[in-house]
Order: structure tokens, then sequence, then C-alpha cells
């Protein structure tokens, strides 16, 4: 695929204006702000954070590209799941004893009763297979449900091997692992779940209080509820979708992102805890645009920059088809997220009712370069690895200076991509835009290819330990190439 068939979205009107000038050599930002400590995390050019100026450049968004095709987990559609456990892709989602018994059709009670979720294993996250657990054998069936299979002369699949859980009231739902990566978590609950949805008086008098209740487990198998009562309330959030948990490196404490209704609006909220028991009051996020409505969050740490939280979320409109739209966001605080890219499509949208949802994963990378993402029917889509934005200008040129940045670490590493006779070349200023001897563009030695983490250098080679800790700005000059990423280590 070439740079310039990408689709994308401007930075702003007023860099649209900028780009039409021609580069000034040495020329430093207007108005600098103060440096942002870039330290020696990974940081991924998805928003404005590191972006000076830009001139004949511009921020673009990738999409997601549909992979060759592959024998797929067959699990049932509903709310997924993917997690990358060591050598080992494990994928949850929600199935059913009777095929096409859904609440719409047999009522809350039932339809919630018929769910089930099923599991799926894979050692490199392209094969798939569906395991024999042999751990539920359901003897019994809702009479509506039997009713139901004999009306529309379909079969019961209650012997499913690879259920993982069942017989939890509006749990399988929306159910939704995580691996707890908190340092000290215990063996017995490494792998832990929400599950659960919004009910009435009714039913809970019957099946016991409403929200998101928690599961753990030592293995991601075999799972046992962590108490009776959920740990988010009913009354906090409506829940009919896939709310999700994760432990926050960056912020040193489980988050929970949840659906809940405002105005008539579908919108997201959010708690934190110290011990996953305990959670405060919840947050409304400020995620969405004006009059927009978000079916699912999908929020999660990008597993090579935990310090950035990103969202391939879901958006939703009312009386169209399709109504659903995979778009992307992210956030540096947890709470505001940046929609540089407005409501630009994600992946390619499906017809249909409620058709294009991504799985929540905690970053399934597939190969060196490759990162995968899966739907809620399991098809699969790649990404470059650290691919969400990139900075991109074409055969043209164009170029792109950073704020004032604070670094630890010794050398500079791009990952970048240059078309056939495209190049990168960067050069390094002081506080004042003015280039530093040794480091300038004419030094600069021109990166060519498609490289993850190349080590820029200069005619005097590559080493920056001198800088460390000043305020610089870093410019890139592009000429037909994209700029994904860049690190100091």
């Amino acid at each position: 695929m070439t740079a310039t068939h990408v689709p994308h979205f401007a930075l702003s009107a007023c860099v649209a204006l900028l780009a039409a000038a021609p580069p000034v050599a040495g020329e430093a930002p207007a108005g600098a702000p103060d440096a942002v400590h870039v330290a020696s995390r990974l940081e991924l050019f998805v928003d404005k954070h590191l972006i000076g100026e830009m001139r004949g450049a511009e921020i673009v968004l990738n999409r997601l590209e549909h992979a060759p095709a592959s024998p797929q987990p067959g699990l049932e559609a509903g709310y997924t799941t993917v997690l990358r456990d060591g050598d080992l892709f494990r994928m949850y989602g929600r199935g059913y004893m009777v095929p096409g018994a859904y609440w719409k059709n047999v009522g809350k009670e039932a339809g919630t009763l018929n769910e089930i979720t099923l599991y799926a294993e894979s050692r490199d996250g392209i094969h798939w297979t569906r395991p024999n657990l042999g751990l539920f054998h359901i003897d019994e069936i809702d009479e509506r449900l039997l009713a139901y299979a004999k009306e529309n002369n379909v079969e019961p699949t209650i012997e499913q091997g690879n259920i993982v859980m069942a017989g939890e009231f509006s749990v399988s739902h929306n159910f939704t692992p995580l691996i707890d990566t908190r340092p000290d978590a215990a063996a017995e609950a490494r792998y832990k779940a929400v599950g659960g949805t919004a009910y009435d008086k009714a039913l809970q008098e019957k099946y016991g209080p409403c929200g998101m209740h928690a599961f753990v487990s030592a293995d991601g198998i075999h799972w046992k509820r962590l108490r009776k009562e959920p740990i988010i309330p009913g009354a906090w959030g409506k829940f009919d979708s896939q709310n999700l948990v994760f432990w926050s490196p960056m912020e040193k404490q489980y988050v929970a992102y949840f659906r809940y209704f405002t105005g008539g609006r579908r919108a997201i909220r959010r708690s934190t805890s110290e011990d996953f028991l305990h959670w405060t009051d919840p947050v409304d996020v400020d995620a969405n645009l004006p009059d927009e409505q978000l079916y699912t969050n999908n929020v999660h740490p990008y597993f090579r920059a935990p310090h950035l939280y990103v969202a391939p979320a879901t958006r939703y409109i009312d009386g169209q088809r399709p109504n659903t739209f995979v778009i992307f966001m992210t956030s540096r605080d947890g709470v505001h997220f940046d929609r540089t890219f407005g409501q630009e499509a994600f992946k390619e949208t499906f017809g249909g009712n409620r058709t294009n949802y991504l799985a929540w994963t905690n970053g399934a990378q597939t190969g060196p370069k490759e990162l995968s993402f899966y739907d809620h029917r399991q098809n699969r889509f790649t990404l470059r690895l650290d691919g969400f934005g990139s900075i991109r200008a074409g055969a043209e040129g164009g170029e792109m200076v950073t704020r004032p940045l604070r670094f630890q670490g010794a050398a500079l590493h791009i990952n970048a991509r240059a078309a056939e006779g495209g190049q990168v070349r960067v050069e390094l200023q002081d506080a004042d835009g003015k280039p530093l001897p040794g480091f300038a563009l004419a030094d600069a030695v021109p990166f060519t290819g498609d490289e993850i983490a190349h080590a820029v250098s200069w005619k005097g080679g590559r080493d920056l330990t001198p800088l460390a800790g000043k305020p610089i700005h870093v410019r890139f000059v592009l000429n037909a190439a994209d700029l994904y990423a860049i690190q100091f280590e």
C-alpha cells in the first residue's frame, strides 16, 4: 500500500496552512512551551502531545488491514477478549446453549440464562483451537429455550467442551477477563474477570444484585466468584456493553471502564481501586464528541508504552445501517481522551445491526512488525507495531519539529518507513530552535527503508549522552515517508 492510499485526518486547519509553507531550517516553534519529559519512554504519534509545528506533513490514522484467512476460533458472536499470556493467546467470547435464542426474542431472563462463555487458544494468534475442557455439563435448560429450539428447529449445543462459564446470571453476556500484572498479585488470582449487566428489581430479588461482578482464576480456565455482591454497583451505570478492568502501571491502581447513559446517549464512566474490591465513586470520562454515542470503550494501556491508553472504541448511530463504526482515541491521564482523528473509521465497516466491535486485548503482537486485532466474529486484522498513527509527508517533502523535550538515554530510535526513493533526516536543535553543532540537518545520515527501531546517526556518530536532560527540539524532515514512534534509550 502506498503512503497516499491510507485515509487520514488533518491535524487542524492551522496545520494545513503551515503545510503550504516551505521548510525553514532551524526556525524555532513560536511560543515554545515548557519541555516535555519523555525520559526513555516509547512515544507514539497518535496525538499532538509532542508536536510543535508541521510544514508539508500531517498526522494520520492508519487503518487496520484485513488479514489473510486462517483457521478461526469458531466462537459465536458476542463481546470478545484476547489476552497475550506469554507464548499463549487466550480468547474468550459469548456463546449460547440454544443458537438464536436471544433476549429480544425469548425475554430478558431466558435470553440471559442461555448465555455461556466459550474459550479458544493459540500459539501464534493466527491458528486457533478449541480445547475440550469438560468443565460443564448442563443438565437442565429453561423451558422457554427448549420451546424456542423446537419452534425454530435448532439443536441445543450444551455439550460444548470449551465452556468456561455458565449458570451465572447475566455474567456471560460480557464476561471480560484480564491478566493481573500488579507486581504482588496473588497466584490464585493472577487472572481476574468482570461481567454483568443491569436488570430490574424482580430479577434482582431472584438472582441477586446487578452490576459488575468479579471472578478470579489461577489458570484462566477455572473461575470462581470473588464475592456475592458486585464490585461496581448497578446504580453506577447501565453496563450493557463490554465493561473492563486492568491494572495500570501508570496509575498504580486498578481502573474500570463501563457503560452509562447521559441525556439518552451512551457514554463511558470509570472508577479506580487499590485492591480490586473497593472502588472510588465513578467519574464521567471525557471522550464523546457532541451528540455522539460510544457503544464499547475498549480502553487498555498500550503494552509497549503503558503510560498511553489506546481505545479502538465503537461509535453508534441509532436508526442507521450499518450503525456501528470503530473509531480510535487515546488518553494520557485516563479521564480525558484525545480525538485527534475525530470520527474517522479505524477499520473497515461491515453492514448490519451492531456488527462492528473489536475484541478487547492486552496487546497481541503476532510478528516482529505486526499487531493483530480481532472483531467480535473473530476475523483478524493487522497493524504495524506502534503504527496506530504517523507523521506523514509525500514525495514533495515535509517536516515536523517537536516541542522542547527532555530525555534520558544515549541514542534516538525511530519507527519509520520510507517509500522507494524516500528518506527521513533528523536534526537536533537547542531550546531556541538553533541547530546543535554536529546534529544539524547537513550532518544527518538519511534513513531509508523500513525499521521498527532504527538508531538515528549523524556524521559524527549517534551518542546523545551529553544532551540528556537538556531541553531540545527534534526536527524530522521526511520525503515519501511515515514516522510512527520515537524513543530515546
